[in-house]
């Protein structure tokens, strides 16, 4: 057997196991690890497949950010495990069947069902070969319109989440850009004309004070001051 041929099932295999490890154990942490093996697994698989481009954005961006973040809210959150365990069980019939349906069409594909001329592997690509300017001429060029409606279908689901987080609560300070912009210097700062001949003398009086007195004199001289 080719060497990279048993690469890719060893870890097909391993991804398999902890795509199923994810559904299936009753730790969230756990989950969430699980979930983090089937990453690296089908990183590894596309780096196989010479899509260097997307095994690398898999591994910084799910794992490095979106796992770690998964990670800590679960951490944090006290999580009722019984509810869980529950729809699991209510619904383990039809995901088995969903899950079935997945893997007949997947093997069905592979050995070449769907296509006449059967399943192929790919040449090597070049040493030239730029797998990012290859997907980059892809998404906009042949799917524009499906990247742009997906774009779309993204920003109306982050504004959908801002607004149903953002409630006003009457004991919450908000800031008003607005009206901090209108603010100017006359209403934030005051100027006060003060005499120095006045602060010559509260000065020279303070030096007078013995030094047991010095704390006392301070403060007198700064209420004179005030006054004045």
């Amino acid at each position: 057997m080719d060497l990279k041929l048993l690469v890719f099932w060893v870890f097909s295999l391993v991804l398999v196991g902890a795509a199923v490890g994810v559904i299936t154990t009753r730790n969230p942490v756990q989950a969430a690890l699980f979930l983090v093996l089937a990453f690296f697994n089908s990183a590894i698989i596309w780096m196989l497949m010479e899509a260097e481009f997307l095994a690398i954005t898999l591994v910084l961006v799910y794992v490095g950010a979106v796992m770690v973040l998964f990670l800590f809210v679960v951490m944090m959150l006290d999580i009722n495990l019984l509810p869980m365990r529950e729809g699991f069980s209510r619904h383990l019939p039809i995901g088995a069947t969903i899950a079935a349906s997945v893997v007949v069409l997947m093997v069905l594909l592979i050995r070449g069902q769907f296509a006449g001329s059967g399943f192929e592997q790919p040449l090597p690509k070049p040493a030239d070969y730029s797998n990012t300017e290859q997907l980059g001429l892809a998404i906009y060029t042949d799917y524009l319109f499906q990247f742009e409606v997906a774009a779309v279908i993204l920003l109306v689901a982050i504004i959908a989440a801002i607004a149903l987080t953002m409630r006003r609560r009457p004991d919450t300070k908000y800031q008003r850009p607005a009206e901090q912009v209108l603010v100017k210097k006359e209403d934030r700062l005051r100027v006060v004309s003060v005499n120095s001949e006045d602060n010559q003398d509260i000065a020279a009086q303070v030096a007078k004070k013995p030094a047991g007195t010095g704390a006392v004199g301070n403060g007198q001289s700064a209420e004179q001051g005030g006054q004045s």
